[in-house]
C-alpha cells in the first residue's frame, strides 16, 4: 500500500492505481456524522480528480461497513444539509457523479444510510456474514441518500418496496441472489477481493470502460432516442482516443484469443468454434 492520508474518521491510501477509502469509526460501527460525511465527500472528489488513480474501493474499519447515519449525533442536535440539488448528500458522496468506478468492500452491517452508500458504489463485494437492510425504518428516518431510487434500479421495484417497507435484514447469500451484491467472499476477504477486482479493472483501456459506464448510468434520465445518441457520442469519444485501433491491433496479433481474459475479472468461454 502507498502512503495513507487520514482525517479523524476517514483514511485514504493508494495501492498502485487503486484508491482505498476507509471509514474509521469502528466504535460506532462506522456510523457517519457530519464531519465523516464531509471527509468521505472530499476523499471521493480528490479520487475523481486524481489522474494517477483509476478505481476506488470503499470499506469500513473493524468488521463493519457502515451502520448508517450517526443517530446519537442527530439526537444530540447535529444537523446536516438535506437539499434537492447539489453534490453533497447527508451521507457524503451519495450524490456525486464520478467519472470512474467505485467498489464497495462490505464486512458486517451495511444498513440504513450505510446501505445507501453501498448502493452508490458501482459494484458490491460482500463477506458471508454481511447484513443489509433499511434499518432506519424502525426509527422514522427516511432514505434521503437516493436509496429509494437506486435500490429499485438494482434489485427491481417489487423487491425494493418489500425491503423499504419491512426494514428487514438481508444476508449476503440473499443479497447475491437478488442482485444487491455482485459477489460473496469468506469473512475477512471482502477488501482483498475488491482491491484485486479494482486492479483488474484498472488494467483495461480506461476511456472506453469509463464511457460505457457513464452511458449506462446516464440512460436512466434520458428518453430512448437521447440514450442512443448519448451512447453513440460516448462511443465515438472512445474510438477517437485511439484505444479501439490499438486494441484491434493487439487482437490481430494474438492477444485475447480463445476467450483468454484478464485475471481477477473472470474467464470467458471461447466465443468462436
Amino acid at each position: 500500500m502507498g502512503t495513507a492520508r487520514l482525517t479523524t474518521t476517514v483514511s485514504v491510501r493508494a495501492d498502485g492505481r487503486v484508491t482505498v477509502v476507509t471509514i474509521e469509526r469502528p466504535d460506532r460501527r462506522n456510523a457517519v456524522d457530519i464531519s465523516t460525511a464531509k471527509a468521505l465527500f472530499d476523499a471521493f472528489k480528490r479520487f475523481d480528480e486524481d489522474g494517477h488513480s483509476d478505481v476506488a474501493v470503499l470499506t469500513g474499519a473493524g468488521g463493519a461497513f457502515c451502520a448508517g447515519a450517526d443517530l446519537k449525533a442527530i439526537a444530540e442536535g447535529e444537523r446536516r444539509p438535506v437539499e434537492p440539488e447539489g453534490e453533497f448528500g447527508p451521507m457524503g458522496p451519495t450524490r456525486l457523479k464520478l467519472g470512474k468506478p467505485v467498489i464497495a468492500a462490505i464486512e458486517g452491517p451495511a444498513v440504513a444510510g450505510g446501505m445507501e452508500l453501498a448502493l452508490w458504489c458501482d459494484l458490491r463485494i460482500a463477506a458471508r456474514s454481511a447484513v443489509f437492510g433499511v434499518f432506519n425504518r424502525r426509527f422514522g428516518v427516511p432514505l434521503i441518500d437516493l436509496g429509494t431510487i437506486r435500490l429499485p434500479r438494482i434489485v427491481g421495484h417489487g423487491r425494493a418496496l418489500e425491503l423499504i417497507l419491512s426494514g428487514r435484514a438481508v444476508g449476503a447469500e440473499e443479497a447475491l441472489r437478488i442482485g444487491l451484491v455482485n459477489e460473496v467472499t469468506e469473512d475477512g476477504g471482502a477488501l482483498t477481493r475488491a482491491v484485486a477486482l479494482a486492479h483488474a479493472l484498472s488494467a483495461f483501456p480506461q476511456t472506453a470502460m469509463r464511457n460505457d459506464r457513464l452511458s449506462a448510468l446516464e440512460q436512466w434520465d434520458l428518453s430512448e432516442a437521447e440514450a442512443i445518441a448519448n451512447e453513440v457520442e460516448r462511443g465515438l469519444d472512445a474510438i477517437a482516443s485511439g484505444e479501439t485501433a490499438e486494441g484491434s491491433e493487439r487482437f490481430r496479433d494474438g492477444e485475447g484469443r480463445h476467450g483468454r481474459f484478464a485475471a481477477g475479472v473472470g474467464e470467458a468461454e471461447d466465443p468462436a468454434p
